[in-house]
């Protein structure tokens, strides 16, 4: 709908006050601000979570109108025109499907499923009802990826030849570290493979193309975990750490390793991209950074070097500071919040900038290979 000062309002219930949701509520109220003069803005209509008291500190944090511990207020109330999922991934199918059967548009956290066959479920509703759709891959939102992505569709690296992608942290290092969801199979679908694997699929299939066989070793260094809810130890049923190759279209080379015991890391995401003509790197620690080499302007040798993205020419270049001052991790949010909005005021889809439900199911295909064969043991050939 149109305000009275003619911009596109669009109007937001969120599912999820915590976490990437709070993120969420901050990057909505960021966005008008940004990209000004605005041609679309969110109205935070409504947010609702387990926790009532949470949800409600999150409205008045924010300004949105009403708090509450029931999703389902969130997909009936008519001023909600798109909706936010930002649950644990037991509560992406079910609110993400009433969301869309009522006619919203709709975001959902990665993983869009827990398994290839709800994503699919999700991906065929969104297509049938109309409705605009994304997944929340916001890395491909940083100005460094962007350029990334920019520098392999103008053939900058030539031939791709291999395609390596990490991401560690500490959050399971400590055998006394609490059960939580994400140890929980029913609940999770699985630990690190979803939950930061995801980002690793996603950015493989956005820069070297689709996955076409894998093979892959999964490992849970700690068996069982003390279950604060009950106080009883309580089996662990997913993975702390997992390591695949991948083979894609093309002939890319690659593989993806992701870990939650990796001592003295905190969201370390990397990944680098080697072609006949160059190579493209990127750490999440030096985020407004990637790292290049063209052969071309470098004949006979000479190392990676780094570019600063902050310039005008570069992508969001002038829209938060001037050149040379870079940007934090909410950023991306942000731009993909925004690209989101736009598509809706645009009825157009948000690819293929963004991630849409095809994305998140092409990439929970993957992610099913990657667990069924470090299982079997076998090289799993993948077919979407």
């Amino acid at each position: 709908m149109r305000s009275r000062s003619g911009v596109s309002e669009v109007g937001v219930g969120l599912i999820g006050p915590a976490g990437v949701g709070r993120a969420h509520a901050h990057a909505f109220s960021v966005l008008t601000h940004l990209f000004w003069p605005p041609t679309v803005r969110a109205r935070l209509v409504r947010v609702a979570g387990r926790d009532a008291a949470r949800a409600e500190v999150t409205r008045a944090r924010y300004g949105f109108r009403t708090a509450g511990a029931r999703w389902q207020a969130v997909i009936d109330d008519p001023a909600v025109e798109l909706v936010d999922n930002c649950g644990p991934n037991d509560l992406h199918g079910e609110p993400t499907l009433a969301a869309v059967a009522a006619g919203k548009h709709v975001f959902c956290e990665k993983p869009l499923g827990r398994s290839a066959a709800e994503a699919r479920a999700l991906r065929d509703a969104a297509d049938r009802a109309g409705v605009v759709h994304m997944v929340g891959f916001n890395y491909r939102f940083l100005p460094a990826v962007q350029l990334a992505r920019r520098l392999v569709t103008e053939g900058r690296l030539g031939r791709l030849l291999q395609f390596r992608a990490r991401f560690a942290d500490n959050a399971l290092l400590d055998p006394a570290a609490p059960f939580t969801w994400h140890q929980d199979a029913a609940r999770a679908g699985s630990n690190v493979v979803l939950d930061v694997g995801s980002h690793l699929v996603d950015m493989a299939r956005y820069l070297a193309g689709e996955p076409v066989a894998v093979t892959a070793a999964l490992a849970t260094f700690t068996p069982e975990r003390l279950d604060p809810t009950t106080g009883r130890s309580r089996r662990v049923e997913t993975e702390d750490a997992f390591e695949a190759t991948i083979e894609c279209a093309g002939g890319v080379l690659g593989s993806l390793a992701a870990s939650n015991v990796a001592a003295g890391r905190r969201a370390h995401f990397t990944f680098e991209l080697n072609g006949s003509r160059g190579t493209i790197a990127f750490d999440l620690e030096r985020l407004n950074s990637l790292f290049v080499h063209f052969v071309d302007d470098v004949p006979g040798g000479g190392g990676l070097r780094e570019i600063h993205v902050t310039d005008p020419d570069h992508p969001y270049g002038g829209d938060w500071w001037p050149p040379g001052h870079g940007i934090g991790w909410d950023a991306s949010l942000v731009h993909e919040l925004h690209h989101l909005l736009t598509a809706i005021g645009t009825t157009r889809s948000v690819a293929p900038l963004g991630a849409t439900f095809e994305d998140g199911y092409r990439c929970a295909v993957v992610c099913d290979a990657i667990l069924d064969a470090a299982r079997s043991g076998r090289r799993v050939q993948i077919d979407a």
